[in-house]
Parts: structure tokens; sequence; C-alpha cells
């Protein structure tokens, strides 16, 4: 049973940093590129940023450009999200996404999100 676990989200203040983490089972996705999603309250699912397999591309969102850094490491089967410098408008669950093939495929597995809250 492939499965993709999200953790490190939490509240932080505004200008702080946090760490998210999706550790993947069932299956090596060495091979397939990564992403990170989140959906804050009322809103539609939005990217945020995508890897490639080996991790040598990667392309974001324009809001989190610069401060957000995604990475993985493909012997533990996991990706990062790296979030400095956060914002409340980055409140929202924050879910981990497995694409079906490389950089321009479409995510086709999903976590279950970790909930992540800027305070003001």
């Amino acid at each position: 049973q492939v499965q993709l676990v999200e953790s490190g989200g939490g509240l932080v203040q505004a200008g702080g940093s946090l760490r998210l983490s999706c550790a993947a089972s069932g299956h090596t996705f060495s091979g397939n590129a990564m992403g990170w999603f989140r959906q804050a309250p009322g809103k539609e699912r939005e990217f945020v940023t995508r890897i490639s397999a080996s991790g040598g591309l990667t392309y974001y969102a324009d809001s989190v450009k610069g401060r957000f850094t995604v990475s993985r490491d493909n012997a533990k089967n996991t990706v990062y999200l790296q979030m400095n410098s956060l914002k409340p408008e980055d409140t929202a669950v924050y879910y981990c996404a497995a694409y079906s093939g490389g950089f321009s495929s479409r995510p086709y597995y999903w976590g279950q999100g970790t909930q992540v809250t800027v305070s003001s």
C-alpha cells in the first residue's frame, strides 16, 4: 500500500520557519517528480512547488519563491519543504504529492496533509 505521510507542521509566528517532511512507503519514488500543494480554508488547493526525480530541477509558485525550498533524499524516499519568512497568508494544510512520472507529469498520489498556521 502506497503512503505519503507529511510531518513537521505546526503553529509559528510570522517571520518564522518550519520544515515539512514527506515520507513515502510502499513504493520507491526515486524516479518520480514530487511536489507540495496547500489548501487554505475556503480556498481551492494550490500548487506550491515541485522537484524532479534527481532533485536537479525545481519550480515554485510566485507566492513562495525565495522563501521556500524543496529538496529530496531518494535514499530515504523523503521530500522536504523548508519554509522561511513565513507569512499569515501561508496558513494552510500542506499536502505532499507524488507525480506519475517526470517533471511535467501530474500528481497521482497524495498525503493526508499537515496543518501550518502562521500567526501575525
